[in-house]
């Protein structure tokens, strides 16, 4: 029986690999497959994958937070992290997303060093397989790019391996006038080689060096990686920037059919290592070219719902969801064995690319000028034509939402909750950045002192400190948490809020967002009604045809909807989840 399943497996990939090297014989790819299968040990043990398979369900919710977050002095921060899960979120998370935890040179871990070890300043591998045994453990795979400090780089700059063939050249003549950057510097780095001077591509910048993939040994290596990986106990795989992995001149560069394939590739690889491993995809694309990474429900098993943050944030700041409506109802439902991945903040910026054609230049305009005011930074990419164009907002969500376009205001906690609770509610999984559940605000002394414009929204929270406020139970910082645990504490009982349960959108008014969620066994419906604006909503029965012969309550307040009644009345920036049961 095993020989079967590794048989199948092995031509499986050898499909895999026709696609991507196929300048590649029958005998080079069955070689390079055995050598996969080897690396990953699926020549000793290895899984029938489970098509179609839910590992999910309405009680997986996530946080997102580096290892640094929370610090105190004397203790290592990957310690101080787990006691602030253990003692505040037990409960309430299963699954944490640690940022990168490796040796690094740049962006705040995303220009690695060495993949195999954990930073030393964080912790060690023991402290990261803590969190592991008490928390489903999510793990960027940073496979676009490494650092300029790594020893592979540095075995390119002497041309010797491993690496001296790693790393992804062209010539400063080539045509790259196509090439989609999320950046403004210049795409290629001169260095100088015992080979010679050579130009490596850097989509992102010069601390981070793009790999070569269309040589196999960087594919096995990272094949190594993720094996490791698995054996410390990391279950979901964050593909870091991975539409822009496959380079070839005269193209855009990004979304090419090869990235496609190694994705397939590697999933084939994680499956039948460990039956309930996911990838998920990092893809800050256009809504439409980020779809594409579910493939035929065989490339990502969630892929982040990039469009969600600035739809919903506009909607907000705004009072009118006929934007993020619209957007809703373009969405395909997820087949069995995908999901969307849900948030709506994170270690980065509040993205623009992924808004382009669902909302128009003077929107976007408008969107950048009130987080300017609320205090935000602005970070650009250049285009093809010379002209640089907003590429994401740099700010923490709590500050985006403090208020609307006509200014700041009073509503900025209950706006933020209400931000929350429509996430929490619809199709897919979510998940929360620590400084969500903490209602952190901009750290402007951090952006002076790395000037970077992202490190506003990656404060380091003193332990001890924190633990003050959240003593406190009128300080805003509690308020946010005791908020939005108790949300997340209903959602997780809710068969309807299940990832992938039916989804439809429902229309009342500009002002209403609404939509219907029904469990997959058609027994549990639930109606999320959500003011977005500052001005109290009425909102006839009959508009959203509750059924007279079942009994309604809202989930949040606890109160029965009376059938005699005529109207709801949900004051500004109020979440009402009615049911059935």
């Amino acid at each position: 029986m095993q020989s079967t399943v590794v048989e199948h497996l092995q031509q499986r990939l050898n499909n895999h690999l026709h696609d991507i090297y196929a300048n590649h014989n029958i005998e080079e790819n069955n070689a390079l497959s055995k050598r996969l299968i080897h690396l990953m040990r699926l020549d000793e043990h290895c899984f029938s994958p489970l098509l179609h398979h839910n590992h999910w369900d309405e009680k997986d919710v996530g946080v997102i937070t580096y290892g640094h977050s929370i610090i105190r002095e004397g203790e290592t921060p990957l310690k101080t992290l787990y006691q602030f899960l253990h003692q505040h979120l037990h409960d309430t998370v299963n699954t944490v997303h640690i940022l990168p935890f490796f040796p690094y040179c740049a962006d705040d871990g995303f220009s690695v060093i060495d993949y195999t070890q954990v930073n030393q300043e964080l912790g060690e591998w023991k402290d990261v397989e803590l969190i592991s045994r008490d928390f489903r453990l999510m793990a960027d795979l940073v496979i676009n790019h490494c650092s300029k400090e790594s020893q592979w780089f540095e075995n390119f700059k002497t041309q010797t391996d491993p690496g001296k063939d790693y790393f992804y050249t062209a010539s400063p003549d080539s045509d790259t006038s196509q090439v989609v950057r999320p950046r403004t510097s210049p795409l290629l780095r001169e260095t100088e080689t015992s080979d010679g001077t050579k130009h490596v591509w850097c989509t992102f910048s010069h601390d981070q060096i793009d790999l070569n993939f269309e040589n196999p040994d960087v594919l096995c290596e990272f094949v190594k990686i993720i094996r490791l990986y698995l054996d410390k106990g990391v279950r979901v795989f964050r593909l870091d920037a991975v539409a822009f992995l496959w380079k070839s001149i005269g193209t855009k560069c990004i979304n090419l059919p090869q990235t496609h394939e190694i994705v397939r590739l590697l999933r084939t690889l994680i499956e039948h290592a460990q039956r309930d491993a996911l990838i998920i995809t990092e893809t800050n694309i256009p809504n439409r070219e980020n779809l594409s990474y579910f493939g035929n429900a065989n490339e990502a098993h969630a892929i982040y719902n990039f469009s969600l943050p600035p739809l919903l944030v506009q909607s907000l700041i705004t009072g009118s969801c006929q934007h993020l409506k619209q957007w809703m109802m373009s969405m395909p439902p997820a087949q069995n064995g995908t999901t969307y991945f849900n948030f709506i903040a994170s270690h980065d910026g509040i993205g623009l690319r992924p808004a382009e054609g669902l909302l128009n230049d003077a929107e976007i305009d408008q969107f950048v000028k009130t987080m300017d005011e609320f205090g935000g930074k602005i970070s650009w990419r250049a285009l093809d034509n010379g002209v640089n164009k907003p590429y994401e907002v740099n700010i923490t969500l709590f500050d985006a939402l403090s208020g609307t376009t006509d200014g700041k205001d009073e509503w900025q906690i209950a706006r933020f909750v209400c931000a929350h609770a429509i996430m929490l509610a619809l199709e897919g999984i979510p998940a929360l950045y620590i400084h969500s559940f903490l209602g952190t605000e901009n750290d402007y002394e951090k952006v002076e002192a790395t000037q970077h414009a992202r490190s506003i929204n990656r404060h380091h929270w003193q332990a001890d400190l924190l633990e003050q406020h959240l003593e406190k139970p009128t300080n805003k910082h509690a308020r946010v948490l005791k908020k939005l645990k108790k949300l997340i504490k209903i959602r997780k009982q809710q068969a309807a809020f299940h990832p992938n349960a039916t989804q439809f959108t429902l229309h009342i008014c500009d002002q209403v967002f609404a939509f219907w969620r029904q469990s997959m066994d058609r027994r549990q419906s639930i109606f999320c009604l959500n003011n977005i604006s500052a001005e109290t909503q009425h909102v006839s029965l009959t508009s959203i045809n509750l059924v007279s012969t079942d009994h309604w309550r809202d989930l949040i307040s606890g109160l029965d909807i009376i059938s005699e009644q005529e109207e709801l009345v949900l004051k500004p920036y109020q979440t009402l989840w009615l049911t059935n049961l």
